[in-house]
């Protein structure tokens, strides 16, 4: 039996770029594990991973250093 398409969007960005001190994709903040098995996951593990990312995001942007010049030493 086939399965129905899913209702929940894929969060890829079209960025793909593995960053190594995280694990998570730079562009959807996905693990690589997240991404290989997306296309089998069921719509509510899908929505497990869609409710990490907004905090895996911040984490990333908290730990990146800053290019604007107003906040160099």
């Amino acid at each position: 039996m086939a399965r129905a398409a899913s209702s929940v969007p894929s969060p890829c960005v079209s960025v793909c770029r593995m960053n190594e001190a995280t694990g998570w994709c730079e562009g959807c903040m996905r693990t690589l594990d997240e991404i290989a098995a997306w296309s089998t996951m069921s719509d509510a593990e899908k929505w497990q991973v869609w409710k990490q990312l907004p905090r895996r995001r911040e984490r990333c942007q908290a730990a990146a250093p800053t290019t604007d010049p107003r906040h160099r030493p």
